[in-house]
């Protein structure tokens, strides 16, 4: 080591115990006192005219639907809107009914049932719509909560324009606390979890809102009860 290396260590080690010495020094300020905070919770009439409320003002729209016939009310969404082509998982409960239930006049259904490889340009660019269930609801900001699968996976609330979104009205919770312990995450969490709280959207330097930058510009939820 060279004489000027190691000057030029020495007075580091200096200035920086000089620093320590002065923190070490310094008096200890008191915590500050923070607000008193709770989740918040709802009587079970509230809950759900929150989420939906909630969930309207950030532009998605929301219907309540029967577990029997939100394929129909579904159908005529989607037909009053122009839609041609809606992708669903065949290989789900909710995917199962829906295909059942459709009938020949309305939007053609597509399948997601191959590799996503298989399917790239088509959820691009090759469907309007597309289906998927929910893991619940969260009243407290209006939010959707989804656990993508293989068989449902999270390409498919993320690259067609629209998202049309299922969620059972039992599954609504006060707060995301709330979900967690009721999915019961404590014993085993989900590898993806997914919050949702309307329409994709972004905003310029200006802070001119668009919607579906990054996504779905357009969010449709069936709240079955």
């Amino acid at each position: 080591m060279s004489e000027l290396t190691g000057m030029n260590n020495n007075a580091s080690n200096a200035a920086r115990s000089r620093i320590m010495a002065r923190l070490k020094a310094a008096p200890v300020s008191p915590a500050p006192e923070l607000p008193a905070w709770s989740a918040p919770v709802y009587l079970p009439e509230e809950r759900l005219a929150r989420f939906t409320a909630l969930m309207q003002a950030l532009h998605s729209e929301v219907y309540e639907v029967t577990a029997a016939d939100w394929p129909e009310r579904l159908r005529t969404i989607l037909s009053n809107r122009g839609v041609d082509r809606v992708m669903y998982a065949p290989a789900t409960p909710a995917g199962r009914q829906l295909a059942e239930s459709w009938t020949s006049d309305a939007p053609t259904l597509v399948a997601y049932d191959r590799p996503v490889e298989d399917l790239k340009e088509t959820l691009v660019s090759g469907v309007d719509a597309a289906v998927t269930t929910t893991l619940g609801g969260i009243a407290e900001t209006g939010t959707l909560v989804l656990w993508p699968t293989a068989d449902e996976p999270r390409l498919m609330s993320l690259l067609p324009p629209i998202h049309v979104a299922l969620v059972k009205a039992e599954s609504v919770v006060d707060n995301l606390a709330g979900l967690i312990a009721q999915a019961g995450w404590a014993k085993a969490m989900p590898t993806n979890a997914v919050l949702i709280s309307g329409p994709s959207k972004t905003a310029d330097i200006e802070q001119t809102l668009a919607y579906g930058v990054h996504g779905p510009k357009e969010l449709i939820v069936l709240v079955i009860k």
